[in-house]
This record gives structure tokens, C-alpha cells and sequence, in this order.
């Protein structure tokens, strides 16, 4: 287990959030309601930024602190940068409501 801080709020969330600047090819555990994932990313992740801790499907939405964030634009490993390159916002889009 590496000594950087991550942010994991719920087992539903498929993305975790880098407290530290974290370098390509660390291996993270993240923690949650007894539930424990260990991964390596596959790429740096900055401060703030996402990465996910479970391969998401192209079309999958994107859980953050329980809440859908967005949809993946294409497949993502476990390990990824996850932002505006893989990720297609939902929030205030009038032509992503189901009615």
C-alpha cells in the first residue's frame, strides 16, 4: 500500500479522487465500508483529479461520492485518468433527461 491520500466515499462510486500528486505506476489501496480495492494507476493523477477503481464500460456512467457524474466516452481501465478526455458530463443537459 502506498502512502497517498485518497478520497473513497461509497462502494457504488467507480471513481476514487487523488488527495496527493500521485505518479504513474503506484499501486493505491482504497478503503469503504469495510471494502477494500487495490489497484495501479496506469498513468499520473494530480491533485483533485479522478481515477478509476474499476474498469468502466464505454456508456457506463461514472459514480462519484454516490452520484452519477457523467458517462465513459470510451472504455477505462482500473488504474485511468478519468476527466474531460473520457468523460461526458450529464449534470445540466437538457437532452440527457429521461422522461
Amino acid at each position: 500500500m502506498s502512502g497517498y491520500k485518497t478520497l473513497y466515499l461509497s462502494s457504488k462510486d467507480s471513481v476514487a479522487v487523488a488527495l496527493d500528486e500521485i505518479p504513474a505506476h503506484t499501486e493505491v489501496t482504497v478503503k469503504v465500508d469495510g471494502e477494500e480495492r487495490s489497484l495501479t494507476l496506469t498513468e499520473p493523477i494530480r491533485f483533485g483529479h479522478k481515477f478509476a477503481v474499476k474498469p468502466i464500460r464505454q456508456g457506463e456512467d461514472i459514480i462519484k461520492y454516490g452520484e452519477v457524474i457523467g458517462a465513459a466516452v470510451t472504455d477505462i481501465p482500473a488504474g485511468a485518468h478519468v476527466h474531460v478526455h473520457n468523460l461526458e458530463g450529464k449534470r445540466g443537459r437538457g437532452d440527457k433527461i429521461a422522461n
